[in-house]
């Protein structure tokens, strides 16, 4: 067993500079372009974003395929993840600090996978300008709310290969459903006594 280096808790960090987009120059902004809200608050103009990404993010738990983002910003959805790799090894702090030894996770009850939040703009690829350099970073929120609820049936996700690209995947699960859709409309009009 390797030992583990209990971090120094009082050392110094580093902590990048965070922009939050919701702010006041961004309601400021909404109020120029919406003049008829000119009357509402910047605390119910929070709000009201707040309820929208509760309900995303209760939507992406439910949905095994996800949801769509709104003004065609792309795709959401929860992929189980196989992580039996010895090359990064998935370490438990928390344990590990506590017994001096690296104590990896092994998600025994979950056969080994892992619960992932998966965001992809690819099948949206010409309506967003500048797509590849968007990246989406979800907050400890939802995270947190992943990480409680994969467990209870974490078998209803898409399981996503590790060097599979999100892209391949779309592209193969469009194909599946036109193949669905062509087999439906020949058996629209399937009798099977009519010979």
């Amino acid at each position: 067993m390797r030992q583990f280096k209990k971090p120094d808790l009082n050392a110094p960090r580093f902590r990048p500079k965070v922009y939050n987009v919701l702010d006041s120059k961004l309601f400021k902004e909404f109020k120029d372009k919406y003049p008829k809200y000119k009357d509402i608050d910047y605390k119910t103009f929070k709000s009201i974003i707040t309820a929208c990404n509760e309900v995303y993010r209760e939507k992406v738990i439910e949905y095994r395929d996800g949801v769509e983002l709104p003004e065609s910003l792309g795709f959401m959805f929860i992929g189980s993840c196989n992580v039996k790799s010895e090359a990064r090894p998935n370490v438990d702090f928390a344990k590990s600090r506590q017994y001096g030894v690296v104590v990896t996770h092994k998600n025994w009850q979950t056969d080994g996978y892992l619960g992932k939040i998966f965001y992809t703009n690819y099948s949206v690829k010409y309506k967003v300008l500048d797509r590849q350099i968007w990246k989406f970073t979800p907050c400890r929120l939802f995270s947190r709310t992943v990480k409680d609820e994969y467990p209870k049936d974490w078998n209803k996700y898409v399981k996503v290969d590790n060097n599979m690209r999100i892209s391949k995947m779309y592209i193969t699960r469009k194909m599946q459903h036109m193949e669905g859709e062509k087999n439906q409309d020949a058996l629209s009009d399937y009798n099977e006594f009519d010979i």
